[in-house]
């Protein structure tokens, strides 16, 4: 099988962005795992089909790096937004995630906002087992005794303020993704609050792993820190490559801004 694609990245948080507007290209997960492998091949966190849509500018379906399908991806459509307002030479555009409308423009810096929908801290939307019954939560990892905050921002996540080491979030990060109390799994950040104005995150990704930045993470922290006055709105986020800034809007919609990269094209020839 050979077909074109794109390779894009937000802060280090990298694509694979597959256009079915003008080719039908359908993985299976056994060929999206095997494609990205940082070691041995293309390599990226998430795979993007770029859909048409009747009633928005495009829609986009994404997988995991294991396989698996994902419901959202803040960098993503940051860098689906650069390429379709380029594309459509303006500023603004609309396209569809699952059920979901998000917004994409770009500023006089070309850094690419996205307006993500309002986001869920019930129990039920994340989701979680029915032992869980509190949020925050306290959740017991190899003798360790961790707060996590619960919030649905188009996916799952769970945030602790606690800095930590690269080491330790190798070490708990999947534990804590394949828990027991997540029957979906669910997205791990670790939250270190610098000032009020700044938080630096390391981000365990459900079905991804450790990856250099997450856009649905950095919302789900800067919302949460908000919520709770450990930090001011707005927000940066920062990651090892770079930062996002978020606002909590009025309606508690999040916008989300920062850089992308230019998109590189490349031919995948992949055996059957």
């Amino acid at each position: 099988m050979n077909f074109k694609a794109l390779k894009m990245d937000g802060l280090g948080n990298d694509f694979l962005i597959i256009d079915n507007r003008y080719q039908k290209i359908s993985l299976n997960q056994d060929q999206i795992f095997k494609l990205s492998d940082k070691k041995n091949n293309i390599g990226f966190d998430q795979l993007i089909y770029i859909e048409n849509s009747d009633d928005a500018d495009a829609e986009l379906k994404y997988f995991n790096s294991d396989g698996k399908t994902a419901d959202a991806c803040g960098n993503g459509n940051r860098c689906v937004a650069d390429i379709l307002i380029k594309e459509k030479k303006r500023d603004k555009v609309i396209f569809k995630v699952g059920k979901l409308l998000h917004y994409g423009k770009i500023n006089q810096d070309n850094l690419v906002s996205i307006l993500m929908p309002k986001p869920s801290n019930k129990l039920s939307d994340i989701p979680v087992s029915n032992e869980v019954k509190d949020n925050p939560l306290k959740l017991k990892v190899k003798e360790n005794l961790f707060e996590g905050h619960l919030l649905n921002v188009g996916n799952p996540h769970v945030v602790f303020f606690k800095s930590i080491s690269h080491n330790d979030l190798i070490k708990f990060g999947p534990i804590i993704e394949n828990h027991k109390y997540f029957p979906d799994r669910i997205n791990v950040t670790f939250a270190d609050i610098q000032d009020k104005k700044n938080i630096k995150i390391s981000v365990w990704e459900r079905g991804a792993g450790n990856t250099l930045a997450c856009g649905t993470a950095a919302c789900a922290t800067a919302f949460i820190a908000s919520q709770t006055e450990k930090a001011e709105n707005s927000v940066n986020i920062h990651f090892k490559k770079g930062h996002l800034k978020i606002e909590i809007q009025p309606d508690d919609n999040i916008l989300m801004t920062g850089p992308v990269s230019e998109p590189r094209k490349i031919e995948i020839n992949l055996d059957d």
